[in-house]
């Protein structure tokens, strides 16, 4: 069975001011075949184009039970999946454990909807490497340390390098503002 493999990132730039920019970038690779999906927005927040890009990947996909393999530099995102927060929040109410809304809720909502309809895992990978001055020995321990050493380095490599084209992505709809 071919695994769908969703790199996504998201950025915002002016984050948390009252004018900014946030573009996202998402690739989607299945076998040899790729897609590549952008998008931008003003007033936004980093997050809010984090969770955007994976979310417009997750749209993008034309059939049900998947096996999806998530990558993404957003620790907030993973974190959130990895470690299932979203089921205290859903018991309490969409409260966090600091007793607050849960922000961004109604993104949250929407990733969720696709935890049914496929078999989805999720790894975190640094962002912005630049595979050709950085200690790339280095940073395949720290991606095998999250998330365990099924990668080969030739999978981690190729892993940023598509991270990094996300990130692109995201940038190049930035500028389009």
């Amino acid at each position: 069975m071919t695994v769908l493999r969703i790199y996504s990132d998201g950025g915002c730039r002016g984050n948390q001011s009252s004018s900014n920019t946030g573009g996202w970038g998402c690739v989607l690779e299945y076998g040899a075949a790729t897609r590549e999906l952008s998008g931008n927005a003003v007033n936004t927040t980093n997050n809010i184009m984090e969770m955007t890009a994976l979310l417009e990947g997750f749209r993008a996909i034309r059939k049900e039970n998947q096996t999806i393999e998530v990558f993404s530099d957003s620790s907030y995102l993973m974190e959130c999946f990895r470690n299932k927060w979203y089921v205290k929040w859903r018991s309490n109410g969409w409260i966090t454990s600091k007793k607050e809304p849960v922000e961004n809720r109604e993104l949250w909502e929407a990733l969720l909807e696709y935890l049914d309809r496929h078999s989805i895992s999720f790894y975190r990978v640094k962002g912005h490497v630049n595979l050709k001055t950085a200690d790339t020995a280095g940073l395949y321990r720290k991606f095998t340390e999250w998330n365990g050493s099924r990668f080969t380095y030739e999978d981690f490599v190729h892993i940023t390098e598509m991270n990094n084209l996300c990130d692109r992505l995201a940038n190049d709809a930035m500028d389009r503002i």
